[in-house]
């Protein structure tokens, strides 16, 4: 007779070991012990401290190609999940990766990335060829357009390189991100891995993703009004006079500020590379960053005169706040919750907290694949040249199940949003709101 040598634990047990240093996760009922290893996951650490103590196989097949399986062994600590049950909706998402999978769409990027690179060189190259030799203003200010737009491009080659390898090989994919962010717009590939990673696993949570988090300027929920704690910075949101006040009024302010959002990134940039916290390539990123300000001063010192310079880079930040526009039209006015994203329902998450912008193929370009926020938060490693493919492939898997697939056109996106933004503006104006009282604020609304 052969017995059975497995061992074997509960969900509830398993619930248990969910926090640093003791931290365990189940992939198809396996459970693997990744407490030491959790520093030095590839991905952050924030992929594994979300979602701690739970079976995580839909997002790990996610993420993670064939290839990365074999890594699991050596952190298999010999329990199984006894009381594990897969959803219909699970099993669907699983075939689904797998159909694609046997079809090669994973493998197949076309020559988007050659035609991105192209483009980049030649706007830039005529960007700088306009402000040296030419002394136009109007020309000067269509060069600064040019720069928004090779900066918008820029940063979807790096938001590819950050989910896939675009290269012929992994060190030439992290040049291209060095490149592609941190030396042509400024902006630390590190610090986007940092926060993109943790919004990809956490969509929509407000305390534990980032892109969600940005009082005192926006709140999308009134339930940010209560103080929340930031799980992912670490501190407290304070919903004080001066959030009240400006987010009183951010449906009315939301466009001005998409145009100087730019700053808050290069700042967002500096704050991480120069903190405390565990930065992967740290030098590489700090020698990025040196090489955009060095060449970005040195461009705008070839202009003429200060109101030019000034004039150049608020043309070319109001071309990229098209591209931070669309980013907050695919998660701002969609479903939103709080707590920590649940490993079991990982496809229920992504339907709910995103909405895809419909458009053209020939727009295809100007959005970077990511109108189709949807499938590409399902199929995060998939080449933007795909998503248009496999869209109709999930409005038909959420049709079944009964699941939101919501597809706007650009106008309606945005007055959603704003709807949104209104709403949560009127609730904050709500004097009885408990909040310290603020008399500029009073004096403002005094008459509604």
């Amino acid at each position: 007779m052969v017995m059975n040598s497995r061992k074997y634990i509960t969900l509830e047990e398993l619930k248990e070991h969910n926090k640093p240093g003791d931290l365990w996760i189940s992939i198809q009922g396996k459970v693997h012990d990744v407490s030491n290893w959790v520093k030095d996951h590839p991905g952050g650490e924030a992929h594994l401290l979300n979602l701690a103590g739970q079976d995580v196989t839909d997002a790990f097949i996610a993420y993670h190609p064939g290839s990365t399986w074999h890594y699991l062994d050596k952190l298999f600590n010999g329990y199984h999940v006894k009381d594990l049950e897969v959803t219909e909706v699970s099993r669907d998402y699983r075939r689904l990766i797998n159909e694609l999978n046997k079809n090669g769409l994973f493998e197949n990027k076309g020559h988007g990335t050659l035609f991105c690179f192209v483009s980049i060189a030649i706007t830039f190259m005529a960007c700088v060829l306009g402000v040296v030799v030419c002394d136009s203003v109007l020309v000067h200010l269509g060069c600064g357009m040019l720069l928004g737009m090779a900066w918008i491009q820029s940063a979807y080659l790096g938001h590819d390189s950050g989910h896939y390898v675009i290269m012929s090989s992994r060190g030439f994919n992290k040049l291209a991100q060095l490149v592609t962010g941190n030396c042509l717009t400024g902006i630390s590939i590190a610090w986007w891995k940092w926060t993109h990673n943790a919004h990809h696993i956490a969509c929509n949570s407000l305390d534990h993703d980032p892109d969600l988090q940005h009082i005192p300027v926006f709140a999308v929920s009134s339930k940010l009004f209560h103080n929340m704690t930031s799980c992912f910075y670490g501190r407290k949101m304070v919903f004080d006079p001066l959030a009240r006040f400006l987010i009183s009024y951010q449906h009315l302010t939301f466009y001005p500020i998409m145009i100087i959002a730019r700053i808050n990134l290069y700042v967002q940039t500096f704050l991480l590379l120069f903190s405390k916290r565990k930065v992967p390539d740290r030098a590489l990123n700090i020698v990025g960053i040196m090489v955009f300000w060095t060449w970005f001063p040195l461009l705008l010192s070839c202009l003429p005169n200060w109101t030019e310079r000034i004039l150049f880079v608020l043309a070319s930040f109001s071309v990229t706040s098209l591209q931070h526009i669309q980013f907050c039209l695919n998660h701002f006015a969609a479903n939103v919750y709080v707590g920590k994203p649940g490993g079991t329902d990982w496809f229920e998450k992504q339907t709910s907290g995103t909405i895809d912008i419909s458009c053209s193929s020939m727009m295809d370009w100007l959005y970077g694949g990511l109108q189709f926020q949807l499938e590409h938060h399902l199929f995060p490693r998939l080449p933007r040249c795909q998503l248009r493919k496999v869209a109709p492939l999930v409005r038909d898997l959420c049709k079944k199940h009964n699941l939101p697939h919501r597809s706007l056109s650009f106008l309606d996106a945005n007055i959603w949003t704003i709807r949104t933004l209104r709403a949560a503006a009127l609730q904050a104006r709500d004097l009885t709101n408990p909040s310290p009282k603020n008399l500029l604020w009073e004096a403002v609304n005094t008459h509604g």
